[in-house]
């Protein structure tokens, strides 16, 4: 299915999403219209922290676990796959990985990648973009 759909190929070009992350997207978000933007996407997929507030003090909680459970676990996978590969570039995905490396443990770094992937996959499947890994400022 992914040689036969535009949509899945471009996607395949982001490092962390391959024929089958690709294909279970295009299948349940379709050309993601029903998102505004990437981070309802990304909420959708319960890859976003939960809040909880009482008395005007707000608590950032683990991820929400909402939406589609295997579309979220592809994608975690897929981010703790890429990771290396970012990491290892000089590319603005590399620097923010290494940065949030420095002050957090791996795995919330592999969800906080996953949703940028998600937020990626958006752009893709919204603006029918290429993905395109940017050069770091410095």
């Amino acid at each position: 299915m992914t040689r036969e759909d535009d949509l899945a190929q471009r996607l395949v070009t982001v490092p962390g999403i391959g024929a089958i992350n690709a294909t279970a997207l295009v299948a349940a978000v379709g050309d993601a219209s029903a998102f505004a933007k990437g981070r309802d996407l990304a909420a959708w997929l319960g890859l976003t922290p939960r809040q909880h507030s009482t008395g005007g003090k707000t608590k950032m909680l683990g991820i929400s676990k909402r939406g589609n459970r295997y579309l979220r676990t592809q994608l975690i996978h897929g981010a703790r796959a890429a990771m290396r590969h970012f990491v290892e570039k000089q590319t603005a995905m590399g620097v923010w990985l290494r940065n949030l490396l420095a002050r957090a443990h791996p795995n919330v770094v592999v969800v906080a990648l996953a949703a940028k992937l998600a937020r990626v996959a958006w752009a893709i499947l919204r603006r029918g973009d290429v993905y395109q890994s940017q050069e770091a400022s410095i």
